[in-house]
């Protein structure tokens, strides 16, 4: 638990790992199981450890401002002097320590940490201090929640009780049955080995510290471990372990990677295809041809020279590997493929909320139980920062924090547009630079080494940026200050996803729909600051170069901020962690090196729980890399599966040996991700349809063929895409000197020199350009319909779920029906015996006090299916009309005097 950074207090949260003898490299190997678990009495668990940070006073010597820290244990706190074993004590003593002279601020702090632990013992929580006395360094205060507390705030967030599942089981006959069998047996190989304990673990609502222990040893045995990669992950042991929220994220990314795997299938296939028929492409064999001998205008002014166009064969080849006619095939499955995707998820997740009793919770009840988590660890933190009477706060007051969010996001956008136009210029200038160099290879491979070392500048721009705009979104978020965690998760989620959006794609957009429109043509160039002309795209087309960039951003991003940075990054803290250990003071050390190593010390060195929002963010970053421009590199998908294979393990690996355990939070699905996820498969859409129509040459080919081409065939489309320049109309000092060249040619559909309106649009261009808006209107409706298709035919739950979901809640109605006629028994039979009693006198039924001068009706106990009138509670005559609740709370199905988990586990309603 930790308090809002306004109050300056060094409070942290453990919340155990929960024990260990397995690999973890801050375990003592000495250290008994099960020992740190509990408090002093060896009954209590422990759920919670708060750590006090004590900062060392600068004198120990009495003074009138020394202050003085009263402290009140329940458990093991050994009054001074005292001779009593280690944890025996009374309870409630008070021991009084000496923390050095007053600080306004410490003493501010302590105030707060007082006031807060007192607020947790008035909330029923217990405490349990160290048995150490110090004034410098970490204290570790022991939480215990008892169920009593724990059944309190259950029933005040009315959560439901699981009911009992009923399934019939059907022997599958015949060659169904048969299938079955062989399928099993296949699938058998990469299931993770369950044992019957475990098996128990998976299935009990209730588990105490051996199990707890044994199923944190499967979970590192058969999940966190990179050699158990080709494995099924065993969600719901993560879920019982880490809850359901963490659950759902490793759920959802196993979705993801499985269909990935057939997403790469057709990839490769899309490439194989490149690859067989490249020989065979008229249009690279045109342009490979060095007697069509096409001598194309310079590249630069001045500096360059007329070249030829065969001279680019070895572009136009590769480009033909992923602009041909099954890109568009493969843009459309990919379209298609991401609403799959998400429908295939939406049955997995409503599967998993039924397996895991989640189906009845509602968005209300799912935001309470955030706080419900959260408060079972600090009950008062709201009732001490959340006064009643406190004014709310109006749109006059969160107006500036919304100015300034608006203002930084439109600031952080601009960074991200001077980043891109940075490597914009560098281009150009070194570009420029390279074609004057006298080394004929260097001139020859100008176009890649720019294009190259480019997109390097772009990665690493891409990194530094990511890591400021995270911290910018959080500070951002922090002013607005939303009113509860779900709203701060997600505003802070939208806005980092904003901008890390913008940061990664920007270059990529630049070059797909920006590079070379606006270049201009030879003897009319558009000029950067008078000097520099702006620059075009490859004589093979921008495809080739956004494949280029594409591929080594999304590759240099996983590769790098996915998996180096969480590994490095975690390596590097504990050294420095190890290195500031060795500075401490001889006094430290000695009480470091005295002191017996419990549990919470050996989880508070463990690194803390960010959230899951970085983890999410990764993965959203690359689903755009693998939907919004896979028509220009079917590999995409491929690559991102490999990322993904390592990223589970990598992750797993993380939670279980590196990170403190999570609290663990309720939650029925992913939130405002799936939003974005479906957000973002529209919008792939769109932009395949426009890289198809507009960065690639699929239109102009099929315009050319059906349109232009004498023979029905691509021969001549070189030609017919080259527009022709008379090199006398160059602007003064931009043509080469000394050439006898007269005209060139320049990728373009203009009219020639010698037409009657040189050097303007010809019907041509408009012809490619009406066919080209044609097939973004058709291809997005198409594309858009077929989704829809889809997402009707794939239904959103399971059929066995959906009627297993009808069964139980006639079972529910048909039990609130009995109840009913019960009830409706009882009161007649009532008033059938008020019928037949002889009326009393008036006098003396006034004289009975006021409580019993009513009958008293037997309250029915819900527990129990057998007689409903024994007498146990009862209630007044007043109120036997009065209108009973009929939410399933968890105080319905259980007993009154049963308050243990033990005896509790086991006991659910019969429905």
């Amino acid at each position: 638990i930790g308090f809002p950074e306004a109050s300056g207090s060094s409070v942290h949260c453990v919340s155990l790992l929960a024990l260990l003898q397995v690999v973890n490299n801050f375990m003592d190997p000495g250290h008994e199981p099960g020992k740190g678990l509990y408090f002093a009495d060896g009954k209590r668990k422990v759920d919670y450890v708060l750590v006090y940070q004590y900062r060392r006073p600068s004198s120990v010597h009495d003074s009138p401002g020394q202050h003085r820290l009263s402290v009140i244990s329940n458990g093991s706190f050994p009054r001074v002097g005292s001779k009593e074993p280690e944890g025996v004590k009374e309870e409630h003593a008070e021991v009084v320590l000496d923390v050095g002279p007053a600080d306004p601020a410490e003493g501010e702090k302590l105030m707060i940490r007082e006031e807060f632990e007192a607020n947790l013992r008035e909330a029923g929580l217990e405490m349990e201090r160290d048995n150490e006395h110090k004034v410098h360094g970490q204290g570790f205060i022991r939480v215990h929640a008892p169920w009593q507390v724990l059944s309190r705030e259950a029933e005040f967030l009315k959560i439901k009780v699981p009911t009992k599942k009923s399934y019939e089981l059907k022997e599958e006959k015949g060659l169904s049955g048969t299938m079955s069998t062989i399928w099993r047996k296949m699938n058998q190989p990469f299931q993770p080995k369950m044992s019957a304990c475990a098996k128990h673990i998976k299935s009990s609502c209730v588990f105490m510290q051996p199990e707890l222990f044994l199923l944190f040893q499967l979970l590192h045995d058969e999940w966190a471990r990179y050699g158990a990669f080709y494995k099924y992950q065993p969600v719901d042991l993560i879920r019982k372990y880490f809850g359901e929220k963490i659950g759902l994220y490793f759920a959802w990314l196993g979705v993801y990677t499985q269909l990935l795997a057939l997403a790469s299938l057709v990839g490769i296939i899309v490439f194989l295809y490149g690859c067989f028929t490249i020989d065979s492409n008229v249009p690279s064999l045109e342009m490979c041809d060095e007697k069509q001998n096409f001598t194309m205008c310079p590249l630069c002014d001045r500096a360059c020279e007329y070249w030829h166009l065969s001279t680019a064969c070895g572009t136009a080849r590769a480009s033909h590997l992923f602009d041909n006619p099954a890109t568009v095939f493969f843009a459309i499955f990919m379209s298609l493929w991401a609403v799959m995707f998400l429908e295939h998820w939406k049955r997995r997740q409503n599967s998993l909320n039924y397996s895991w009793n989640m189906t009845g919770m509602e968005e209300e009840e799912v935001r309470d139980l955030l706080y419900f988590n959260f408060s079972l660890s600090s009950l008062s933190l709201f009732i001490f920062f959340s006064q009643p009477g406190d004014e709310k706060l109006t749109w006059k007051d969160r107006m500036p924090g919304y100015f300034i969010n608006i203002s930084s996001i439109l600031l952080m956008f601009g960074v991200t547009f001077a980043a891109v136009f940075g490597v914009i210029m560098y281009r150009i200038t070194v570009s420029a630079l390279l074609a004057m160099s006298p080394d004929a290879q260097i001139k020859s491979n100008v176009r890649v080494t720019v294009t190259a070392t480019a997109v390097i500048i772009n990665l690493v721009v891409i990194l530094i940026l990511d890591e400021i705009y995270g911290s910018v979104a959080v500070w951002l978020t922090e002013l607005e200050i939303p009113k509860t965690e779900t709203n701060f998760e997600e505003r802070l989620i939208l806005k980092a996803f904003l901008l890390k959006f913008m940061n990664a794609y920007a270059p990529i957009f630049y070059v797909a729909f920006f590079k070379g429109r606006f270049a201009g043509r030879p003897g009319d160039y558009v000029y950067i600051f008078n000097d520099y002309r702006m620059e075009e795209c490859a004589p093979g087309g921008c495809l080739i170069e956004l494949c280029i960039q594409l591929s080594i951003i999304m590759l240099g991003k996983q590769l790098i901020q996915n998996n180096v940075f969480e590994i490095a990054i975690p390596k590097l803290k504990k050294l420095f962690r190890t290195i500031k250990e060795k500075k401490m003071i001889p006094e430290e050390r000695e009480e470091q090196a005295g002191r017996t190593l419990r549990q919470w010390h050996l989880d508070y060195n463990l690194e803390p729980f960010d959230g899951l929002t970085p983890e999410y963010m990764e993965m959203i970053i690359q689903f755009g890399f693998v939907s919004l421009f896979v028509a220009s590199f079917p590999l995409a998908p491929l690559f991102a599966l490999l990322n993904n294979v390592i990223e589970i393990r990598l992750d797993a690996k993380k939670f279980v040996t590196e990170l403190r355990r999570p609290d663990a939070v309720r939650a029925k699905d992913i939130g405002i991700w799936y939003n974005i996820l479906s957000g973002m498969g529209k919008f792939s859409v769109i932009i395949n349809a426009f890289v198809i129509s507009f960065t690639s040459d699929f239109i102009p080919r099929l315009v050319y063929q059906y349109m232009y081409s004498e023979t029905g065939t691509m021969h001549g489309f070189i030609d017919h895409t080259l527009s022709y320049f008379n090199v006398s109309h160059f602007k003064e000092g931009t043509a080469p000197s000394g050439s006898t060249i007269t005209v060139c040619r320049y990728k373009d559909y203009r009219e020639p020199p010698w037409s009657g309106t040189p050097y303007q649009f010809s019907k041509h261009y408009w012809s490619v350009l009406a066919a080209r808006l044609a097939f973004v209107i058709l291809f997005q409706n198409l594309v858009m319909f077929m989704g829809l298709l889809v997402a009707w035919v794939i239904p959103d739950v399971p059929k066995n779920i959906s009627e297993q979901l009808k069964r139980e809640k006639t079972l529910l109605v048909d039990v609130f029906m009995n109840e009913e006629k019960e009830k409706l028994q009882l009161i007649q039979s009532l008033f059938s015996k008020e019928a037949a009693q002889p009326r009393q006198p008036q006098i003396q039924q006034s004289s009975l006090p006021q409580d019993a001068s009513e009958p008293r009706l037997p309250l029915p106990n819900l527990t129990q299916t057998g007689d409903t009138t024994d007498v146990g509670a009862s209630i007044p005559l007043s109120s036997r009309f009065r209108t009973r609740p009929r939410a399933a709370s968890f105080s319905q199905f259980t007993r009154q005097a049963s308050m243990s988990p033990r005896s509790d586990a086991g006991r659910h309603t019969a429905v």
